[in-house]
């Protein structure tokens, strides 16, 4: 199998893991199970660990001094800002809005490598920015939830932060990925990212009465984990190597159909022409920003 091949399934896999993690989350969150914070909490320092055992196997690479700031920002970007606001923001918002929003990242991913990796940006490209945008913006103000007591606008914003701050993160790694060996950054990545998320899920973490989990829950939480932190994160830089940022960034849009079917089958989602309107503005958006110019 060629790396591109690799790459591209590693891709799938990746959407795959992400988009049943939103219904698995949600229900951790929801039943009060566990805060989101906490939740963020046991992802980073669960996989942090992982990532550090699997490091004790695997050669060790020296890393330049001044690439430890490169570190540090990714996880800022990557690992805390990110999990954070995605987990905040999921508690109040459904499944489907969430992974909807999250789609705006490739859009996000090409403005950002129009000016951090020059990539070049067209007329095509600029309208489906309009687009994808003007579909966040519909689903944040006229979106509604199923569950009361959410807060559909203000979690919808935190998704959208959430996905510029993911952004970011792609580009920030995209040069890390081509000097290091994905396992060797990712670890001191998740390091990092546990010392900034400590403050904020501590408190909450020390709330969380473990007796009360039922299989179904502890499943949940090691999906969260295992699956959706440790495994996507280390698939997504592997096919990084291979692929353009912007390129990686096209996977996104399979989150919101594996994410609303299996919220939709779990009964915690439901589909609104908002929804529907929202989708359709966003994905071709996305279809536009991703089209290869003609020659």
């Amino acid at each position: 199998m060629n790396s591109r091949k690799f790459a591209i399934i590693a891709l799938f896999l990746v959407q795959l893991l992400y988009g049943l993690n939103y219904s698995y989350a949600k229900i951790i969150i929801n039943q009060d199970f566990v805060k989101p914070f906490a939740l963020v909490l046991l992802r980073v320092g669960g996989a942090t660990i992982l990532f550090w055992i699997l490091g004790l196997f695997l050669k060790q690479e020296k890393i330049d001094t001044k690439d430890y700031f490169t570190f540090f920002l990714g996880a800022v970007f990557g690992v805390a800002i990110n999990m954070l606001l995605f987990l905040k923001g999921l508690e109040l918002t459904s499944p489907i809005h969430a992974s909807v929003i999250v789609t705006i990242t490739p859009i996000l991913i090409l403005i950002l490598s129009s000016f951090f990796l020059s990539e070049k940006i067209t007329k095509l490209k600029i309208i489906g920015v309009v687009l994808g945008f003007c579909g966040g913006i519909l689903l944040t103000l006229l979106g509604e939830s199923t569950r009361i007591g959410d807060n559909v606008p203000l979690g919808n914003t935190f998704i959208f932060v959430n996905a510029i701050s993911y952004s970011i993160y792609i580009i920030i790694i995209k040069k890390l990925t081509a000097k290091y060996h994905p396992f060797t950054f990712i670890k001191w990545l998740f390091l990092f990212g546990l010392v900034l998320v400590i403050p904020f899920g501590y408190s909450e973490t020390t709330q969380i009465q473990w007796h009360t989990f039922t299989p179904n829950v502890w499943f949940s939480v090691l999906f969260v984990v295992i699956g959706a932190t440790f495994g996507t994160y280390i698939l997504n830089p592997l096919a990084l190597k291979s692929l353009k940022a912007s390129t990686v960034g096209i996977f996104i849009y399979l989150q919101p159909v594996i994410a609303g079917v299996f919220a939709i089958m779990k009964g915690i989602d439901a589909v609104s022409p908002v929804k529907l309107i929202a989708m359709f503005l966003i994905f071709s958006g996305v279809y536009l920003v991703t089209k290869k110019p003609k020659v």
